[in-house]
């Protein structure tokens, strides 16, 4: 028995719904949900991959569309259908729980028990300033490689507004021949990382031709425990992540910090990571692994934005702008929509400057990118999930 739940969201809800299903794929018909501003959809289903083909278009009315999975990640963004068109897109959707074997499990934090990522369910969010989804189809993926994403809250699905991060934005540029398995956590550094559990779990689920993507330093530079330090406690559990991977055959990838927006007096970037994003490098030079400097990047990226521009791409917004919220919003570490999808934009482009092989999977839509020329913040059009916190996600 699986069981197909859909889920409320604020006032907007379609009704719970449960059915049989013997084989795949499992086939949802969400006609009677054309016209609602936005709703989940779920369904119960063991951990893995799973293609998911969503049936877009309306016979009455032009639409479009934006569809997120799971913790917010990016899949279908803004598409447009014409009046009585009909469109299908496909994707692919990690969903897991914490069980990693029958003794061992992830240890979450108290705050992810609440979260999509996390629990039983693949879940879809339909929204968009006029959907038009018909049927949404699932069924297991055991094939295509999966991308495990391993980091903090710069890398994390945020599950609420106004935070995001680019690993729950870079699904948005890949089709259904590649999955991202985004295992990252605020406040994480590479040695809690592997601690608590996360990498065991990515590991339980990696196969020969995957890949692992690594960005840590915001959270190690400030650990203070006996043998912490850029060339011994993070050189040593970044090591680890390569070791444990090359085991089971897949590709490990190191991704440098992203920057603060933090300016000096002539508008340039402080430097604020310490010796981190060189330990990076050094232990990727040693072990012969690809590396993204999103350090670079991201600097370049602000320092265009300016101090003032900047404030657009991080979580900067007046008093009362969300519920709840009765003092001004001002984060110079974690992004908002706009931001995290340059900076994910920003790693498509550091994934084809190491002829990374899974970018052949890059959706035909794909523009070439620059942060020294960032999309302008008009263009950028994001329907909001109704789950919003302002508190700040864990690290700084």
């Amino acid at each position: 028995m699986k069981r197909i739940l859909t889920t409320a969201l604020v006032a907007l809800t379609t009704s719970l719904a449960s059915m049989a299903q013997t084989a795949y794929p499992i086939a949802l018909d969400l006609r009677d949900s054309l016209g609602r501003e936005s709703y989940y959809t779920s369904v119960e289903v063991p951990d893995g991959n799973y293609k998911v083909t969503v049936t877009l278009g309306a016979k009455r009315y032009a639409g479009s569309t934006t569809v997120r999975a799971e913790s917010r990640r990016l899949f279908i963004e803004n598409e447009p259908t014409r009046k009585g068109e009909e469109k299908e897109i496909a994707f692919l959707v990690n969903k897991r729980t914490p069980r990693i074997d029958d003794r061992h499990e992830v240890r979450i934090k108290e705050r992810e028990r609440s979260k999509l990522n996390w629990d039983d369910l693949l879940t879809i969010e339909v929204t968009g300033d006029r959907q038009t989804v018909t049927r949404i189809t699932i069924e297991p993926d055991s094939v295509a490689p999966t991308v495990f994403l391993c980091g903090n809250s710069t890398v994390v699905d945020q599950d609420e507004e106004p935070w995001a991060s680019w690993g729950q934005m870079i699904t948005r540029w890949f089709d259904h021949r590649v999955c991202f398995c985004n295992m990252a956590e605020s406040g994480e550094t590479a040695s809690t990382f592997i601690s608590v559990g996360r990498l065991s779990k990515a590991l339980s689920m990696m196969k020969a031709g995957d890949y692992i993507i690594m960005e840590f330093g915001h959270n190690d530079q400030k650990q203070k425990t006996p043998g912490a330090g850029a060339y011994y406690n993070f050189a040593t559990a970044l090591k680890t992540f390569v070791d444990e991977a090359r085991r089971r055959g897949a590709t490990p990838i190191f991704v440098t910090p992203t920057q603060r927006r933090i300016f000096d007096a002539d508008g340039r970037i402080k430097e604020t990571h310490a010796d981190y994003p060189e330990a990076m490098a050094w232990v990727a030079e040693r072990e012969a692994c690809a590396l993204i400097d999103l350090h670079q990047m991201t600097r370049v990226l602000f320092e265009t934005m300016g101090p003032e521009g900047s404030k657009r791409a991080f979580v900067h917004y007046p008093a009362n702008t969300y519920p709840g919220q009765e003092k001004p919003l001002a984060d110079n570490t974690h992004f908002n929509p706009y931001g995290a999808y340059q900076i994910a934009k920003c790693m498509v482009e550091g994934l084809r400057l190491q002829r990374v092989p899974f970018v052949e999977f890059l959706r035909p839509d794909y523009r070439t990118y620059s942060p020294a020329c960032p999309d302008p913040i008009e263009a950028f059009h994001w329907t909001d999930s109704k789950k919003v916190d302002i508190v700040k996600p864990d690290g700084n």
